[in-house]
């Protein structure tokens, strides 16, 4: 195996243990990993489109959307038209600012916890180069894969 296919490997199995841990974090909180990532995106206190949401966090549009409407009929969240389009704004309620705080406060603690022990062990370049290859990877996807016309079979 070349040393490229071997560090793309090592990648490969820290995102999917990473992606792992929100999963198993979310269902021991007793909610969906796509409603965590909705709240964890939520919290932020900013307005947010389900467009914007689901291109920012590739998930599916169908998902986000139930889970809004799930969380609206609870009160947890609300939308606003932008005036400038179809899109609504998603907001989180006051009910809903407050559910999020519970459910992301643990999520928070333990990320903040391996943070400050990555970045005493590491350069926070270590970011910089996850995200650098993270636009190239996307990139290199459209051109290999998403934006070619399906062939025959």
């Amino acid at each position: 195996m070349n040393e490229k296919r071997a560090y793309i490997d090592r990648l490969n199995l820290c995102m999917n243990q990473i992606d792992g841990l929100y999963y198993m974090a979310a269902r021991k909180l007793g909610i969906k990993d796509n409603t965590l990532a909705l709240f964890y995106v939520l919290n932020d206190g900013k307005p947010h489109t389900q467009k914007e949401i689901c291109e920012e966090w590739l998930i599916p549009r169908t998902t986000i959307n139930t889970i809004v409407r799930e969380n609206v009929r609870r009160g947890y969240i609300r939308l606003e038209n932008d005036g400038h389009g179809k899109e609504k704004q998603i907001f989180l309620t006051e009910e809903g600012g407050k559910y999020a705080r519970e459910i992301l406060k643990s999520v928070y603690a333990a990320e903040e916890t391996a943070m400050e022990r990555t970045l005493e062990e590491f350069s926070p370049k270590l970011l910089t180069g996850l995200e650098a290859f993270t636009r190239y990877l996307k990139e290199a996807f459209h051109k290999e894969l998403l934006d070619k016309e399906k062939k025959e079979q």
